[in-house]
């Protein structure tokens, strides 16, 4: 499936910024399931210096540098992305077996740790645990952890923010796919399970016989667990109560939302200041050749 993404984020001062520095994470991620065709990213106003690279975890990653006085910035990235289903998961090992096998392996054991927004939460590890009683493959235990976020949790906007807590989202029983991912994440991380936290888009649908409404979809995001040598990473969204397809487009991962957040900087000035997102992810057609 091919899609093409347009992400536009808008920010507004009280006082001009004196001086700007932005890391942005806005640029799909090429992998074996997902090939970017296409990818471009605009500011207006135009920074001083711009970097491009890839960050510790091998996203890509665009810094930018303003040095003049600006009431207003403006962020617009768009991209046309070929996505795949990932292969069906391999056999997977007894959950309890997982962590002795991911301390094998550099890149899962660095998520099987606490990070600086996800400390160690025993109600999180409580509320994973039922599916994951003694012997049972990780695999089939995931099928009914997916499950339990859509029986037990709502996805409300507004009642949370970019930092509550993990026990603030159980008390509540409902939150955003940032919050559920950030729950999921810290059960299965207590269990023994390496987690990351997920950074991108998926394909929204409007209501039937409504029409698509432009500029009203949202970032995502979602949990890629490790499962065993062969299984590998193993994406899940719990927001939706699914494993992904091919209708998620991944701009990068890290340990929580901290290290992957979409638009991150400092700034020099600007007083109370709004921001405005857009969004728009829809098909595209085949692009030839």
């Amino acid at each position: 499936m091919i899609y093409r993404l347009r992400h536009v984020t808008a920010y507004a001062y009280e006082t001009p910024v004196e001086m700007a520095t932005h890391l942005l994470h806005l640029t799909p991620r090429s992998l074996a399931r997902q090939r970017v065709l296409r990818s471009s990213l605009t500011c207006d106003p135009v920074p001083a210096r711009r970097e491009e690279g890839t960050d510790y975890f091998g996203n890509p990653a665009i810094w930018l540098h303003l040095d003049r006085p600006h009431k207003r910035f403006t962020v617009t990235a768009e991209a046309l992305v070929d996505v795949a289903p990932p292969p069906l998961p391999a056999a997977t090992p007894a959950w309890e077996a997982i962590r002795a096998l991911a301390l094998r392996d550099r890149e899962a054991a660095e998520f099987l740790f606490p990070s600086p927004s996800l400390p160690p939460v025993e109600a999180a590890r409580a509320f994973l645990a039922p599916h994951f009683t003694p012997g049972r493959m990780a695999g089939e235990a995931a099928v009914e952890m997916i499950a339990r976020f859509r029986d037990q949790m709502a996805f409300r906007a507004g009642v949370t923010t970019i930092s509550t807590p993990v026990e603030e989202v159980l008390k509540r029983r409902a939150g955003v796919c940032q919050d559920f991912a950030h729950l999921m994440i810290t059960g299965l991380r207590m269990l023994g399970i390496p987690a990351r936290y997920v950074s991108g888009y998926i394909r929204t649908r409007p209501r039937p016989g409504g029409e698509r409404r432009v500029g009203v979809d949202q970032s995502h995001a979602w949990v890629a667990a490790w499962l065993g040598p062969e299984a590998g990473w193993v994406e899940m969204d719990p927001t939706n109560s699914l494993f992904v397809a091919d209708e998620h487009v991944v701009l990068g991962w890290g340990r929580d939302f901290g290290d992957v957040s979409p638009l991150f900087g400092m700034i020099l000035g600007g007083g109370h200041h709004s921001v405005t997102v857009g969004v728009d992810m829809s098909e595209a057609e085949p692009v030839p050749g």
